[in-house]
């Protein structure tokens, strides 16, 4: 019997082969793209697991791909992108899975805002708004300063600007006029304080809170992640709280089914929503998830495309290593011809991995948001803030190598 993927995070692959084996289960992956998994699938032995090569954004494409998969019993959705499409796909091969029109909500960051914000989750509404300076007396007097602009269904901090003055208002809205967007431009209260991840599993209306990421950006006004740990170690009374308020979140958006990611502000008077993710962390959230609490949590993965109610609700609290993480960017566009310092890292503490997210050859055009990132640094830790420390560290020795364009 199979279990299909329709894409799936640029990591984890193997963590996820392994699971379908221990459900007796072979995997096939369904992907317009091998090279997005290059680093995974050179680490699995070969035959590991079928790869169909489909364009997975054509959806009878990829229904005759999936009608082909012998002994399909079930299909993993892990992406953003391929939600929407995943979850018709399922219901009609009569597959378990998510209701589409559930799902549609939840792609739509700009609903999801409105809809918890009616039943007294959130603490502003989202504005619609006309791309071009034009509409930005409407959006000062809508939602006034200081404010957020995004797609409603953006992924990797794309078309996402921080606005504290006019000035940036202004352009960001000159900007926003010329950029392609997968959903709606739309404007949300800013919420000061540090943002987090709260890390959870659903199963019948049971949510379970694993642990609480960490998220460090890059100086404002980017909003490019740069750095990321697990589990913070917060007080028991925070960590209470965020249990409570993520499980109603997850309610009210009508998610009560699978892992979810979901992104919060931790204010002076408590978590803020800033998106929800139905789906397990992307980077190396999974890796830091299945070492801290010990398990191969992507066995919950599985379980839940199969229609069955995960074990890993019932795992005890996180007793493994703490993991922090560290995005390597690039100074400059240009064509990425490798990294120094790679030989050096087994001489810092934390035993820090090196996950590629890029190839010597790749044209690496926008380093401003998470397509930039070239390959990430992982560190473990006592606690979080340990790992943390040791990933920048060894993150600080690794510099990518990029070539400039040639003068036309």
């Amino acid at each position: 019997m199979t279990i299909a993927a329709l894409e799936a995070l640029t990591f984890g692959l193997g963590r996820l082969v392994e699971a379908a084996e221990a459900a007796g289960h072979r995997l096939c992956l369904l992907t317009g793209d091998r090279s997005v998994y290059r680093h995974e699938l050179e680490r699995l032995q070969s035959g590991a697991l079928d790869v169909v090569d489909v364009d997975t954004h054509d959806a009878a494409a990829s229904a005759a791909a999936l009608a082909a998969v012998p002994g399909l019993k079930g299909l993993i959705n892990q992406t953003d992108t391929w939600s929407v499409p995943g979850a018709h796909l399922a219901a009609e091969l009569g597959l378990p899975g998510p209701d589409p029109a559930a799902v549609r909500v939840l792609r739509d960051k700009a609903r999801v805002r409105n809809l918890l914000h009616g039943q007294g989750l959130g603490g502003g509404p989202a504005r619609m708004v006309a791309a071009g300076p034009a509409a930005a007396d409407e959006v000062l007097r809508q939602v006034g300063l200081p404010l957020v602009l995004k797609d409603s269904a953006g992924t990797s901090s794309r078309n996402v600007w921080l606005i504290r003055d006019e000035r940036q208002l202004h352009a960001a809205l000159r900007e926003a006029a010329r950029r392609p967007f997968t959903g709606r431009l739309f404007a949300e209260p800013f919420f000061a304080g540090p943002l987090y991840s709260a890390e959870t599993l659903s199963w019948a209306g049971e949510t379970k809170l694993l642990g609480v990421l960490s998220r460090r950006l890059a100086p404002e006004p980017s909003v490019r992640e740069e750095a990321a740990a697990f589990p913070v170690a917060l007080p028991e009374p925070d960590l209470a709280l965020i249990e409570d308020w993520v499980a109603r979140v997850l309610a009210a958006a009508g998610h009560d089914a699978g892992f979810a990611h979901v992104e919060f502000v931790l204010t002076a008077d408590g978590p803020e929503l800033v998106e929800i993710n139905r789906r397990i962390g992307g980077a190396l959230v999974g890796e830091a998830l299945c070492r801290a609490l010990r398990t191969n949590v992507y066995d919950a993965m599985v379980a839940v495309a199969l229609g069955l109610r995960p074990a890993l609700l019932d795992a005890p609290a996180a007793t493994g290593p703490a993991t922090g993480f560290v995005l390597v960017y690039p100074d400059r566009p240009g064509t990425l011809t490798g990294w120094s310092g790679l030989d050096g890292l087994s001489v810092f503490p934390g035993s820090p991995e090196w996950y590629p997210t890029a190839a010597p050859g790749d044209r690496l055009e926008h380093v401003h948001d998470q397509r930039g990132c070239t390959g990430i640094v992982l560190a473990e830790g006592a606690t979080s803030e340990l790992a943390l420390h040791r990933a920048l560290s060894a993150a600080g020795s690794i510099r990518p190598l990029v070539a400039a364009d040639a003068p036309e």
